[in-house]
């Protein structure tokens, strides 16, 4: 039987490759994860407090380990009320300006209940930050800064994945999100 820890790791490394990677909404990830670069951290935390201090060890880690190019840390166990969830993302930000991260990570944010601002919560465009469970993103700004001077019109990014998702048909989007289904 799977441990749950490695089950919850499954589950996301599950909709990486066919979510974010399979549907080309982020073009940056196939190469991290095909190395072996990407981080993916199950966090115990059940408050903020705990929390807080999971973020920074894994920031600190990221200090000190170049070969990890980016963190998934996972939330299991906190914030399923994406309300709250959004709310704890000042945190994070008042976290990367009291260790002077700013401009080195920058924190990018899934939810199983994400909603953009001025959409409605059964709209497809929220597809595309919707993760199994919640989760911070902790990304390199160098390795960012890098990949996007190569890439050709990243503004146009959250566009097409906004077109990408609006063209999945009913089967495709349960295929990919069951976890939007069984919950």
């Amino acid at each position: 039987m799977e441990d749950s820890t490695q089950a919850v790791v499954n589950s996301v490394k599950q909709w990486l490759a066919n979510v974010v990677i399979g549907l080309n909404l982020c073009p940056f990830a196939g190469k991290p994860t095909a190395e072996g670069k990407v981080r993916f951290s199950v966090s115990s935390a059940v408050d903020e407090e705990q929390l807080i201090n999971e973020l920074k060890a894994e920031l600190e880690l990221l200090d000190t380990k170049p070969e990890v190019e980016t963190t998934l840390l996972i939330l299991p166990s906190y914030l399923d009320d994406f309300y709250e969830y959004n709310n704890f993302l000042d945190w994070v930000d008042g976290l990367l300006q009291k260790y002077k991260w700013e401009g080195v990570y920058q924190v990018a944010s899934f939810h199983p209940k994400y909603c953009f601002a001025g959409a409605h919560p059964d709209d497809a465009e929220n597809l595309t930050n919707r993760s199994p469970y919640p989760l911070l993103h902790l990304i390199r700004e160098a390795s960012l800064e890098a990949v996007l001077a190569h890439y050709p019109n990243p503004d146009e990014i959250p566009e097409r994945n906004i077109d990408t998702v609006e063209g999945l048909s009913a089967e495709q989007t349960r295929a990919l999100f069951p976890y939007l289904f069984s919950r």
